[in-house]
């Protein structure tokens, strides 16, 4: 299968890399679809996991794995399409490495399960490699399509753990030192307790706090942080 890489590729964020992602008991997961990114041969993965556990951002790191490996890769963010959803999905064909994100968004959408299934067969007919995320796996997910359904189950499955809080606030210390910013215990423990404690939420705060401490020439402290998150 043979396709110019997609443009998409050049938006996929920088920190949504294997060497980014910190796996804690998710180390099994990440080798699977680093596996399947890198060679076609490799068994097909079902990521499941519930939100902030890193599912999109190990679909990302893979597609930029499968590129990295000389192949094509291509993206799928199911919830955030507009209009026809079957249309989408048909009309991502060509890649390499198809990465299909928010599979429980069409669930009981019979145009896009049969688009699905059809896409499933193409790229099994030509040789590529499809990967899934959604919250669950395919047997919990009320897929009406029971080939559909069928076929996914039969793929490796993979469930993610989030990260526990402490791994979660030293993920988020490493980060910030990185930056040349300090968070000491009383920021952190105001943090957790009033924002959203998935690490993809508290990295994208992280990107706003390093702009915001720099143009305003201040470290972070919790009257700053209140002040920042209440703007």
């Amino acid at each position: 299968m043979t396709s110019p890489q997609l443009p998409l590729a050049l938006r996929w964020p920088r920190r949504q890399r294997f060497e980014h992602f910190h796996a804690g008991e998710n180390a099994a997961a990440v080798e699977a679809l680093r596996a399947a990114a890198s060679h076609g041969s490799a068994p097909w993965v079902f990521v499941a996991g519930p939100l902030g556990s890193g599912r999109t951002h190990l679909l990302i790191a893979a597609c930029q794995a499968a590129i990295d490996d000389g192949r094509t890769a291509q993206y799928l963010p199911l919830a955030a399409l507009r209009g026809s959803r079957a249309d989408a999905i048909r009309g991502m064909a060509g890649s390499d490495v198809l990465a299909i994100d928010d599979l429980d968004s069409v669930v009981g959408e019979a145009d896009a399960e049969h688009a699905l299934f059809d896409t499933f067969n193409r790229y099994r007919a030509d040789g590529g490699t499809l990967l899934f995320a959604a919250t669950s796996a395919p047997a919990s997910l009320g897929i009406a399509l029971p080939d559909l359904r069928s076929r996914l189950g039969s793929l490796t499955q993979v469930v993610l753990k989030p990260l526990g809080d402490d791994e979660r606030r030293q993920v988020l210390r490493e980060q910030a030192a990185g930056r040349g910013i300090e968070l000491d215990d009383t920021v952190l423990d105001w943090l957790f307790a009033h924002h959203a404690r998935d690490l993809g939420a508290l990295l994208d705060l992280l990107d706003t706090l390093d702009r915001a401490s720099l143009a305003a020439q201040r470290r972070v402290t919790v009257p700053f942080l209140r002040s920042l998150l209440k703007d």
